[in-house]
């Protein structure tokens, strides 16, 4: 059986995961702010630094996975850090534990949105946080002059981050893979997570809005663990000829939205 790291494994996709992957007898380590194995602020420097140094005093050995779920909505507020943990934790966790996954030839999946594919999201930004983002704290600097009250800029910034991440996964695909680290994004749709719960009435009727094909007739999200289980899936040795694929996990929002997309 594996060791899979988690980030984010305390509530929503992250706790789904981390569940399924217990009840297939693998040890997992929570790397969460709150109850986690391993308590810090992955939206820091600091806090990445403190979890990196954790997980190598833990797993000496390596990693079979890891797997970064970690993240806030465009509604949290603070869109300095929609960007500092949904981008740079996440891309900082794995460029800081690569090593570990080297030893075991592990795998890792990042959880990215179908808000990728929508169109409501600043390429100005998701191109400087690709092509700059060894300077975290001017691109802060930068985001933070934006207006932090309105919702659709939190959208669009949110959307922004998670874009960049997937374009992350897609240019280091080949290069991990080639040193036999395998990485992958799954891209959920609207899911029924603690995040989703505290959303305004006005973002949850938009979410309603916006159909979900294999809940047609339903009022509700998807389930978590129905990203969960492709998540596990992508860290399995059944997934191995799987690499830098951006899976949308939806329930066909993608395909409805874009029917002339392919690839």
């Amino acid at each position: 059986m594996g060791v899979f790291a988690v980030t984010g494994g305390s509530g929503g996709i992250g706790a789904r995961t981390v569940m399924l992957l217990k009840n297939k007898g693998h040890e997992t380590i929570n790397l969460d702010w709150k109850k986690g194995d391993i308590q810090s602020d992955l939206s820091t420097p600091e806090g990445r630094q403190e979890a990196i140094d954790e997980l190598h005093a833990l797993c000496p050995e390596g990693l079979d996975g890891l797997i970064c779920c970690a993240g806030v909505s465009g509604a949290c507020g603070d869109l300095r850090r929609i960007v500092s943990l949904n981008f740079f934790g996440t891309i900082s966790l794995i460029k800081g534990n690569y090593d570990l996954l080297l030893k075991k030839g592990g795998t890792c999946v990042v959880t990215t949105s179908n808000t990728i594919s929508q169109g409501n999201l600043r390429m100005d930004l998701a191109d400087l946080l690709n092509n700059n983002n060894d300077d975290e704290q001017r691109i802060l600097n930068l985001v933070g002059r934006l207006d932090q009250t309105s919702l659709s800029v939190g959208d669009s910034v949110y959307a922004a981050a998670k874009y960049a991440l997937a374009r992350w996964v897609r240019r280091h695909s080949a290069s991990y893979a080639a040193n036999g680290v395998r990485i992958n994004a799954v891209a959920p749709g609207n899911v029924n997570t603690a995040m989703t719960a505290t959303m305004s009435t006005n973002a949850k009727m938009a979410l309603n809005a916006l159909p979900i094909p294999t809940k047609y007739g339903k009022e509700t999200l998807m389930d978590p663990e129905e990203v969960a289980q492709v998540i596990v899936f992508l860290s399995s040795p059944e997934a191995r000829g799987i690499n830098g694929v951006i899976l949308f996990v939806d329930g066909g929002t993608d395909a409805l939205l874009n029917t002339e997309k392919v690839y």
